[in-house]
């Protein structure tokens, strides 16, 4: 291209790659007179580099007052085979000059991160342990003479600090439970279904630190202290204490006992010794109880509940938040990787602390299955690239249908059960069922089976039913959990107005019992035994169906050499319908947690042998799923599913909490208007100074200008984010300009090699003929 030439405007963010081009268009200097000179001066070589030819161009054209770029030839004025370079205006010059002066963008950087540049770079090295570690000795002693003073202690403190951490994180890996069944699950099935057993672990721990808080805040000072003040008793004839009145609605339902005598059917019931325990929400005093008298310290028994109630309620919360976050880290890391995912899955997935066969034949089948899962998704998402409008038209109006079809069997089932649970209340009291025992036990668990049978054979139908809509494998699970969650979400929604009509009357009223009323002294008790229920019959259907439904059909295709057989009987690991399974528990732990503080421990053990159960079902019973699950976009799906359920579950729960007037016979909160009261009330005998600064929190003086402060925030985050992506971005591109550098070298070493061979052949061809002519002038003297 000539001077006087005008280039064609390009867009700013093509610079890199155009600058990169503008140099690769032209063939690399590979004369003698070129070699001669490396030889001479080799840091000659660096300013022949891609990416100081780049750096070069872009100042170039960004200083160049009359808008034009000279394009530098391909070799040196040396090489008499080449066209001579343009001349260049001294502008041009001096910024060219200065173009190949500018720093690299890792030259940039603090002593501390260039330590950690250099300690990574120790790591990597080919040599023994040993030696890595006298090179890191080295280092840090060197690090502590370039340090000195404030800055020497700051050094050490980050160093104790990642030291702690480092130690802390291995120490938890260690006391990782089911780390072989992990490995083992992974080698079969995909670091999908890896990631729902660690699912599986992660509510189970988190189910222990909320029995432990109930138990250490609630349990334990009802059973070990003693109300500060005696309490009332109930006295018939007394206008204050007389019927109607708190005490004698709480003796009444203290006194009652239920007339089953078996204590297993008591325990499954959560009836009986096991209803008037601390289990369950009734036996809790309302009362402030004596800690120490003579201290001045009590305990308030009702402001306890309320507090722990919320308390795991907000670590929940957090804990789903924090996990979800680092799910979605993972998945921008995944999408920022999808031009080299087979390269980090071929290169960077063995674990070379690999010792036996046993686990190495596990990796190479984790790592078969996560490039095949790769595959399978580019080639679902070619299909859909690749089809004609009329099979979009057929395949939207499937859809259609699809959907029609899905709200029709949701409304269905919802009404059965609703049907269900107004059947079994209105039955119970009759003569015949309850003088039968099993009869009665049946029509108590009858609302919990039609739930618990719902949502077993309904997502069945919705799996067979999502296959008509060919969706990809990522809009399978999400369409799948979708219309499982709303069943489930419902079913539950279902049950809960069923409880809002039943508890629509009190039977123990301040004007005196109520005998039409058909309500349930202690309602929180009975809400608390329903999900006891609900619980126990959920795990037995998990067992029954795992170890007597899909066990012989696992055999049955395992072993039959019928195809029809083999079709019908074989079973894959459907990862959706497992997910829902574990967050249902979850959900049904969480609503009934506040009216029994029992179930926090019950869904521990539960989750505890569900993993055992789920790992039976994945290697013995089921076969690989065709569907590819990964990691990262299955720990995101978790995590958005259960703070769905969450979320669902605040709503109901803060409604009794905040507006559902609490039992007058039972619990922490009788005679108030509502549970919420008790904060309240505790806010007001508060010191004034305090009441002052919330309720200052409630003005605009404060809201106005924490909104303006959180805007100013929001577009400073908004600003770094951005001025990061660019960063990010510089950053790509500097990295292919430095694989563009080992080309270069490369290119240029194999040059430098194949000129040194052909001298050498040249060199031994002279001496050989001039042996040859020291012969023949030898032999004819």
């Amino acid at each position: 291209m000539s001077g006087g030439e005008r280039k064609v405007k390009r867009p700013r963010a093509q610079g890199w790659e155009e600058a990169g081009g503008e140099f690769y268009q032209e063939s690399y200097p590979g004369c003698d007179a070129d070699l001669d000179s490396m030889h001479q001066n080799p840091s000659n070589i660096a300013t022949l580099l891609p990416s100081k030819q780049n750096r070069t161009a872009t100042y170039s054209k960004k200083y160049d007052t009359k808008g034009t770029v000279r394009r530098r030839t391909a070799s040196r004025n040396q090489c008499q085979n080449t066209i001579r370079r343009p001349s260049m205006t001294p502008a041009a010059q001096a910024a060219n000059d200065l173009g190949a002066l500018l720093p690299d963008l890792s030259e940039n950087l603090s002593n501390e991160e260039r330590t950690w540049e250099e300690i990574m770079q120790i790591k990597a090295m080919p040599v023994s342990m040993a030696q890595k570690k006298e090179h890191k000795a080295k280092l840090q002693s060197q690090t502590k003479l370039r340090l000195q003073g404030i800055e020497q202690l700051k050094w050490q403190r980050r160093k104790m600090w990642q030291q702690l951490k480092k130690s802390w994180s291995e120490t938890l890996a260690k006391m990782n439970i089911w780390r072989h069944s992990m490995k083992e699950v992974e080698g079969d099935f995909g670091t999908g279904v890896v990631a729902y057993f660690l699912f599986i672990r992660w509510l189970m721990l988190l189910n222990l630190g909320i029995c432990c808080l109930m138990v250490v805040f609630i349990v334990l000072p009802a059973l070990f202290l003693k109300p500060a003040e005696q309490p009332q008793e109930c006295n018939l004839s007394s206008n204050v204490s007389g019927p109607g009145s708190i005490e004698c609605c709480s003796a009444q339902y203290a006194n009652s006992s239920s007339e089953a005598e078996n204590i297993v059917i008591q325990i499954v019931q959560g009836r009986g010794i096991v209803e008037h325990t601390q289990a369950f929400y009734g036996i809790y005093p309302n009362a402030v109880l004596d800690l120490n008298s003579t201290a001045g310290l009590y305990y308030d028994m009702p402001l306890a509940y309320i507090s722990v109630a919320l308390t795991f309620m907000l670590i929940s919360l957090g804990a789903i938040v924090k996990s979800a976050a680092k799910g979605f880290k993972e998945r921008l890391v995944e999408g920022e990787g999808q031009f080299y995912q087979y390269c980090n899955i071929i290169f960077s997935s063995w674990d070379f602390c690999i010792k036996n066969e046993k686990s190495a034949n596990i990796k190479h089948k984790a790592i078969y299955y996560e490039i095949k899962s790769s595959l399978e998704s580019e080639r679902i998402e070619e299909e859909r690239i690749t089809r004609s409008k009329e099979e979009r038209f057929k395949l939207f109006s499937v859809r259609i249908l699809v959907n029609v079809a899905v709200m029709i069997l949701l409304c269905g089932a919802l009404y059965l059960i609703y049907a269900v649970f107004d059947f079994s209340a209105s039955r119970q009291n009759e003569t015949f069922i309850a003088e039968n025992e099993l009869l009665r036990l049946l029509f108590e668990f009858l609302p919990s089976l039609c739930v618990v049978g719902l949502n077993l054979i309904i997502p069945i139908i919705l799996g067979m039913m999502v296959r008509l809509e060919r969706y990809s494998p990522v809009l399978v699970i999400r369409m799948t959990l979708m219309r499982t969650v709303l069943l489930r979400l419902s079913s539950l929604g279902v049950v809960l107005l069923s409880f809002y009509r039943l508890f629509k009357c009190d039977p123990c009223k301040s004007e005196g019992p109520d005998a039409s009323c058909k309500a349930p002294e202690c309602w929180e008790t009975h809400v608390g035994q329903q999900f006891y229920k609900l619980m126990l019959v959920d795990f037995l259907s998990h067992i029954a169906v795992t170890f007597i439904v899909n066990l012989p059909r696992g055999q049955l295709a395992k072993y039959s050499r019928n195809s029809v057989i083999t079709y019908l009987c074989e079973q894959q690991f459907d990862l959706p319908k497992h997910v829902l399974d574990v967050v249902y528990i979850q959900t049904l732990c969480w609503l009934g947690s506040f009216f029994a503080p029992v179930l926090p421990l019950l869904a521990f053990v539960i989750f505890f042998f569900m993993f055992y159960i789920k790992k039976f079902a994945c290697l013995v019973n089921s076969k690989p799923s065709t569907i590819p699950y990964r990691a990262s976009r299955s720990n995101s799906l978790f995590m958005a599913v259960l703070l769905l359920s969450f979320v669902v579950m605040i709503l109901p729960l803060g409604y009794t909490i905040a507006e559902w007037p609490p039992s007058r016979s039972c619990g922490p909160f009788r005679g108030q208007t509502t549970v919420w009261s008790v904060i309240v009330r505790t806010f007001l005998s508060s010191p004034l100074w305090l009441q002052h600064i919330v309720f200052f929190f409630s003005t605009a003086g404060f809201a106005v200008p924490a909104f303006v402060t959180l805007v100013l925030c929001l577009y400073y985050f908004y600003a770094v984010s951005a001025a990061n992506k660019h960063m990010v971005i510089v950053l790509k591109n500097q990295l292919v300009l430095e694989g563009r550098d080992k080309q270069f070298l490369l290119h240029r070493l194999s040059t430098i090699i194949k000129q040194q061979q052909e001298h050498h052949k040249a060199l031994r061809a002279a001496a050989q003929s001039a042996q040859m002519n020291s012969t023949d002038i030898s032999s004819s003297t």
